[in-house]
């Protein structure tokens, strides 16, 4: 008696190549559909023309008084991001190493809240969370140019800042009269240190940092500096609508002792970023005074990254609706072989059914990373080039942060299409794939980012559901010490980006395997 062994496909052979072939194969179904590659195209003119269509349509002008004029170009920081230098500086030349010593006896504020009564204007005694008073070294007085700060705040106790992004907190606690705060700034070559006292005799170190390439001669002295009151309020749909209101800080310092070669002299006073009225005169002025050894010293304004403006994902809006189309091309590419009959025969091609169902992810995955890539590739400089022709300054990142954006933005597109593939082999029916793929990734992203929904719903859809993977977008991050209002709807995701896009990534796989699953049952 002769055994025959059952006939298997060349397809179905174990290892790499078997399932070379089978990739090859269905690649080659996908490309020679018609719905597989003009879907794609059509998202890749999606993302391009709507991305442009947008930029182009977007202007941006700054009003000085009843004159509108260019927007100023926001100064940057020593690592070449936007940012906010606005405040108060009283300062002495420092030539070398040397030191500053000072105590913060006390600190007030006030607020501009609307006016209660029209014309009358309407101010509260009170202070934003981080205003902040101190002792500052700087390279220059040039606008986002490097610096350290040893400072006390409203309510987040005593602060060592530098060079805009870095920030390192010391002991809590608010000034009063009744508790004074002593603050030194050491300078010892490129070395900063920033210490803090109670009472002047025992000492703290905050941290101690390196600012690269600070010059010989340097600024030291006093600064103070408030940035604007935040207030959010909701609205009859569970969104909210955010305002800023303008503030300022007012500290008492004394007990000051400066040393080091080219201090000892008069204060300079510099109203760092002060902006100024049609007539000159300056726009919400700082301060500063001396009076028998005791200094008060007035600021607005903030010392932080800018985190607010236009950003480079805001030239990729056209995504949104390309996702519509990879997410059918996805269905398609499944629910098509069964609509059509053909499915049988592309199972017979190998003995494990869920390999075929693979393949088409690894098809559908590359194809679509491909051409959405490019579109991002084209979309974004030529869109920040129109941008800026009409005015608008994108907030500048890195070119790996760029990067980052682009590829981010097509791998959600992509792993959005396999998870529509899943979905649609899983319920074997085109509508409903599209339905429950749209539904898993856009609705909660839309709602998500629309201010339709209270924030804490917000932060949970953009943690828990696929829709997490826009977090890869994300270009400028959120900064503990930047008073602001970071929010789903201002760009702001509850995640970070290669965090939320494994959790998009993480229901493509589930999803996929589901179907991988059901597709082995039916075979066994």
């Amino acid at each position: 008696m002769t055994a025959t062994a059952p006939y298997r496909s060349p397809l179905g052979t174990a290892g790499r190549d078997g399932f070379a072939r089978l990739v090859h194969a269905e690649w080659t179904k996908f490309r020679t559909a018609p719905g597989g590659p003009a879907g794609l195209v059509l998202a890749a003119l999606l993302v391009v023309g709507l991305g442009l269509l947008s930029a182009a349509g977007s202007h941006a002008s700054c009003s000085k008084g009843p004159v509108e004029v260019p927007c100023p170009v926001p100064p940057r920081g020593p690592g070449g991001e936007a940012v906010e230098d606005k405040f108060f500086f009283a300062h002495q030349p420092l030539r070398g190493d040397g030191s500053i010593t000072v105590r913060v006896s006390a600190m007030s504020g006030r607020i501009r809240l609307p006016d209660a009564v029209p014309g009358v204007r309407n101010v509260a005694a009170a202070m934003t969370p981080w205003a902040k008073a101190g002792l500052m070294i700087k390279a220059s007085t040039r606008q986002g140019a490097s610096y350290a700060a040893v400072m006390v705040t409203a309510e987040h106790g005593v602060r060592m800042q530098h060079d805009f992004t870095e920030d390192v907190a010391g002991l809590p606690g608010k000034v009063t009269p009744s508790t004074p705060r002593w603050l030194r700034l050491t300078r010892a070559g490129d070395i900063v240190t920033g210490e803090e006292s109670a009472d002047g005799v025992r000492w703290t170190k905050v941290a101690a940092v390196r600012l690269p390439g600070l010059p010989a001669q340097a600024r030291i002295g006093l600064f103070a500096a408030s940035p604007g009151d935040v207030r959010v309020s909701g609205n009859a749909v569970g969104g909210s609508t955010v305002t800023s209101r303008f503030a300022e800080v007012t500290a008492v310092m004394d007990r000051l002792d400066v040393r080091g070669e080219g201090t000892g002299g008069a204060f300079t006073r510099d109203d760092i970023g002060v902006s100024y009225e049609l007539d000159g005169s300056p726009h919400h002025p700082g301060g500063f005074r001396e009076s028998g050894g005791t200094y008060t010293i007035i600021g607005v304004g903030d010392i932080a990254p800018l985190t607010v403006g236009s950003t480079v994902e805001n030239t990729l809006a056209g995504a949104m609706f390309a996702l519509v189309a990879v997410i059918v091309v996805g269905v398609l590419s499944v629910t098509a072989e069964y609509r059509r009959g053909l499915i049988r025969t592309t199972l017979l091609a190998s003995p494990r059914r869920g390999r075929v169902l693979v393949a088409k992810a690894v098809v559908v995955l590359a194809a679509t990373f491909a051409g959405s890539l490019a579109a991002t590739a084209v979309t974004l400089p030529l869109a920040e080039r129109v941008l800026a022709g009409n005015g608008v300054h994108l907030l500048p990142v890195s070119a790996l942060t760029e990067l980052r954006v682009a590829a981010g933005v097509a791998g959600v597109l992509a792993v959005s299409a396999v998870l529509a593939l899943a979905f649609g082999a899983l319920l074997r029916r085109g509508a409903a794939g599209v339905i429950a793929a749209v539904a898993a990734v856009l609705v909660p992203y839309v709602l998500a980012t629309t201010s339709v929904l209270p924030e804490p719903v917000a932060d949970w859809l953009l943690r828990v559901t696929p829709a997490a993977g826009f977090a890869v977008q994300q270009s400028i991050p959120e900064y503990p010490q930047v008073f602001g209002h970071h929010a789903p709807a201002g760009g702001f995701y509850p995640l970070p980006p290669w965090a939320g896009f494994a959790v998009l990534c993480g229901y493509a796989a589930l999803v996929l395997a589901l179907a991988v699953r059901r597709l082995n049952r039916e075979d066994a």
